[in-house]
This record gives C-alpha cells, sequence and structure tokens, in this order.
C-alpha cells in the first residue's frame, strides 16, 4: 500500500536512467558482484581476468568459488598467452573508459564466452552477445549499483536480497558541506566496509531513484570536452596513448597519465588531487618488466568528469610540470 502524509522526502528528477528496461537487463549492488553474476550467466566454470584489474573483482570471484585464470597485456592493452577453451569465459575490461565499442568487439572477437567489464565506461554500448557490467558509481554520484545488459541478464537475479544503501550514503551529502576529507571521508569509508562485505544484492531503491534524475547528457559531454583538453595538455608527458581507440561516442572515466617521476603522487595529493596509483599491490606481485607492474607503479588518474572545468585541469597540468598557474602552457 502507498504512504501517504508524513514528512516530505528527498525529490529527484524522474525518467531519466540511462539503462531502461527490464529485458535483457540486471541492476545489482556492485561490480563486482555484476562481474560474477555476468560469469554466471555464460554457463562456464572457469573465468580469464586480467593481471590488472582492482583486488576486489578476484576476491570476490574466488570467493563465490569461481575456477580463476590470469592473462597478461600489452601496453596497447592486447591480451597476451590468453588461450580459454569453448567452455571458458573471458573477461575483458575497457580500461580508463577510452576504449571505443568498435575496439572491445576487436577484443571480443576471437572467444565465444565474453564479459565486457565496462565499469570504466558507463557510456560505452552493450556489445551485441556478449554480457556487459557497468558500475554506476564511477560516473554518477550514488552510494552503489551496477548494471549487466546481455541476452536474458535478468536471469538468477530473483535469488538475490533487496540492497539497502540509505544507512551508509550520507558522505553524499557531506560532502557538500565539508568537502570529500575529514567526516565525509569517514562516512565514505563506512560505505565501503558495507560494499566489501556484501554480496550479490538487487539495486538498492535509493540508489536507482537517483539514477532515474542523475543529468547523463552533462556527464557525457563535460567528459568528453574535459578529457580533450587533458589529450592537448598531457598528450606529449603521457607514455602511455590513451586516445589511441577512442572515436566520438567515446566517454572516459579518467585521463591515465603515466609519467616516471617518482614524486608527482605526493606532488598532487599536496595539491588535493585525490587520486592515486591504482591496484598498486600488483607491484608486489607480478615481475618488474611486466606491465602491469610499471602501469601500477606510475599511472596516475586525471579527474576529468563533469564537476570539473579546464581551468581545473589546467591547474593539475602546473603541478605536474611543476609550473605555476600563471606560467601558461
Amino acid at each position: 500500500m502507498k504512504e501517504t502524509g508524513s514528512f516530505i522526502e528527498l525529490e529527484l528528477p524522474v525518467g531519466r536512467e540511462w539503462y531502461k528496461g527490464d529485458t535483457d537487463i540486471a541492476r545489482l549492488n556492485t561490480g563486482r558482484a555484476a562481474i560474477w553474476h555476468a560469469f554466471r550467466l555464460t554457463g562456464a566454470q572457469t573465468i580469464w581476468i586480467p593481471f590488472y584489474q582492482c583486488k576486489s573483482v578476484r576476491e570476490f570471484l574466488l570467493r563465490k568459488g569461481c575456477t580463476v585464470k590470469y592473462y597478461h597485456q600489452d601496453r596497447f592493452f592486447t591480451p597476451l598467452g590468453l588461450d580459454p577453451s569453448d567452455d571458458e569465459a573471458v573477461l575483458l575490461v575497457n580500461y580508463f573508459g577510452v576504449m571505443s565499442s568498435a575496439r572491445m568487439a576487436e577484443l571480443a572477437r576471437p572467444y565465444k564466452r565474453v564479459v565486457i567489464d565496462n565499469c570504466q565506461a558507463f557510456f560505452c554500448p552493450p556489445l551485441a552477445g556478449a554480457y556487459n557490467v557497468y558500475s554506476a558509481r564511477k560516473f554518477i554520484g550514488v552510494a552503489d549499483g551496477s548494471y549487466v545488459i546481455g541476452p536474458d541478464a535478468q536471469r538468477f537475479a530473483d535469488e538475490y536480497p533487496q540492497g539497502y544503501s540509505s544507512d551508509t550514503a550520507s558522505f553524499l551529502l557531506s560532502r557538500i558541506e565539508y568537502g570529500c576529507e575529514g567526516k565525509a571521508y569517514e562516512a565514505r569509508s563506512l560505505n565501503e566496509r558495507r560494499l566489501d562485505t556484501e554480496d550479490v544484492m538487487k539495486m538498492s531503491a535509493l540508489t536507482r531513484a537517483m539514477l532515474d534524475g542523475a543529468d547523463y547528457e552533462r556527464n557525457r559531454h563535460k567528459r568528453q570536452d574535459n578529457f580533450e583538453f587533458a589529450c592537448h595538455l598531457f598528450d606529449e608527458l603521457n607514455q602511455l596513448q590513451p586516445g589511441r581507440y577512442r572515436d566520438a561516442d567515446t566517454v572516459p572515466m579518467v585521463y591515465p597519465l603515466v609519467v616516471e617521476d617518482a614524486g608527482l603522487l605526493g606532488r598532487l595529493l599536496a595539491a588535493k588531487h585525490f587520486q592515486g596509483h591504482w591496484w598498486a599491490y600488483l607491484a608486489k606481485e607480478l615481475p618488474k618488466e611486466s606491465f602491469e607492474h610499471w602501469l601500477s607503479s606510475y599511472m596516475i588518474p586525471i579527474t576529468i568528469d563533469q564537476r570539473y572545468s579546464p581551468e581545473d585541469i589546467l591547474h593539475i597540468h602546473a603541478v605536474v610540470t611543476k609550473k605555476k598557474d600563471n606560467d601558461g602552457i
């Protein structure tokens, strides 16, 4: 029965959700849970995942009893030594969101059972015949939320309990008043601890409502414009080629900057650019000559999302190049 009266709740726009409908789509709580659900849908018992991957994904899959195999990649994120049998699944990652859908289709073509990890590429269109995974909170201000899109993707979803996020979503409000340090950071850490201990759950009603009210067009265009500006500033310094596989529809999550400067991360943190080396644990696990060791040691994701302007990115460039803002480019 619908409730009436009492206090007025938070009001949000409706009807904007990017991935709509109830056919061939599952709405879950986290990206790692979505990857496992997608793997489950493939019917495989073994999944190949890249070494360069968040530890939480590997740990979640192992905790769920999956057999996991690993593959390396070259500097263009082309798999090396990936040789699955027909009854094994493959996880392919759209790193930093800089790969076009055509590039992901090219990578997927040789394999029978494919999961596309678009957690860093929310707007990359789903690849037909594969299971496509998306993480909402890397692109929109929500406490959790993920999608799996592919053939009969909603299968098994009714087996999962309903998720709830309001108990740990206060950090989204706290950041507006307190910034991202201190009280808001502590609240966010509480939410992260919740996600780290959760099993697969259905997307919370709060997250669904917030996703239904987000301004996706502004999100897309700001990220594309900021990424283009970051390419203009950083490409000559960068030892990666982040624009190699993008097209006009590509919407990156971050600009991946690789500069072999041991002091760079400290300078950026001092300038309140709160990013870090992704998956630094790999530098301890893999040989120094591996691509993954190099990337985990030096890659810093430069923020280019919808909250920021070219002036913000210009400031980061000044820190990276040890210039003052008024020195110009």
